[in-house]
């Protein structure tokens, strides 16, 4: 065998693919793993969003000082605001966010073969496809838990008014704006969130092979270990470029959906407004606390997407891997 196809063969036997896995079992323990991932990371959004919506007189200088100032003030439940609306709304856009990517992925795979392309190309190709896909089916759930919880996040702070809960926000936004206010700032998720996916994707499915490629594989599977480090790498490697991209949008995406009804700004003036306090550094507000964000869940996202379907893989693809 040479050494391209060891190189893929050492891929494939990482890689447990949708029509391999227990499907009620996968969504089951997935919704418990991906709630424990949200309970452990969730003060790290809370944090960047804080840092976005400030204003120029308000803004703590780093995030650290913002940490301090949150605990001083509210304790440790202020770094969970808004945490019970993600947790109800998460796991059925999850549900979507998965299923979609996974089979998308395979079409995608299937529709790029005809090519001829290198394998890290036709991942990144996939891949990306996929989680564009997957993030725009999933946007129906997900813009509105995000104007929920992002108006708790940051009740109180910088002059942004206060609600008793989810509940309570649901309401006051339906009865100013409409049903259309839960997805004020859609377009813009779309833009931000898509791109996003598929990049991190993209970052992901391309890495992955190419670290395979860079190791000295020889003819025997590679260990649970090795898998591990790979895919640990990957989604190091997929989060640093995705807040990269992303970050300028993302701000403004925030801005837009923790504004009153009374101000209601447009995306034009959200710009204006950051780059008149800050220069085009204004943009990249909260870019530590985002790539730190983006980096954390993708990669702890990943590992545990991937363990879980080990997990849940049917009998004939575990055989596949060594342990």
């Amino acid at each position: 065998m040479d050494v391209a196809g060891r190189q893929s063969q050492s891929f494939g036997q990482a890689e447990i693919n949708w029509d391999n896995l227990d499907k009620t079992k996968f969504y089951v323990v997935g919704a418990g793993i991906f709630t424990g991932l949200t309970v452990a990371l969730y003060p790290i959004s809370v944090v960047k969003t804080r840092m976005q919506v400030a204003s120029h007189d308000t803004a703590e200088k780093n995030a650290f000082s913002l940490v301090r100032n949150l605990l001083k003030t509210d304790g440790v439940p202020g770094l969970y605001r808004g945490f019970g609306t993600v947790i109800t709304g998460a796991i059925p856009a999850r549900i979507i966010f998965l299923t979609a990517l996974e089979t998308m992925k395979v079409t995608t795979l299937k529709m790029t073969e005809p090519f001829q392309m290198s394998e890290p190309s036709q991942a990144a190709v996939a891949n990306g496809v996929a989680g564009m896909m997957a993030s725009l089916c999933s946007q129906a759930v997900f813009v509105p838990i995000d104007v929920v919880s992002q108006r708790l996040m940051v009740q109180g702070y910088a002059g942004h008014a206060t609600y008793t809960g989810g509940v309570d926000v649901v309401r006051k936004v339906i009865k100013s704006d409409g049903v259309r206010g839960l997805y004020r700032g859609f377009g813009l998720s779309v833009m931000t969130y898509s791109p996003s996916s598929a990049v991190w994707w993209a970052s992901y499915g391309a890495s992955q092979r190419i670290i395979w490629q860079l190791l000295d594989n020889d003819h025997t599977s590679p260990s649970v270990g090795k898998i591990v480090l790979v895919q640990a790498a990957g989604g190091v490697i997929a989060g640093a470029t995705a807040s990269c991209v992303t970050t300028p949008l993302d701000t403004i995406k925030t801005r837009l959906q923790v504004m009153g009804h009374e101000k209601r700004p447009t995306a034009r003036h959200v710009i204006k407004t950051l780059i008149s306090e800050d220069g085009w550094t204004g943009l990249y507000r909260g870019l530590g606390p985002r790539f730190f964000s983006m980096s954390a869940w993708g990669t702890s996202m990943i590992l545990a997407y991937e363990y879980l379907k080990r997990l849940c893989a049917i009998d004939k693809s575990t055989s596949n891997v060594t342990e």
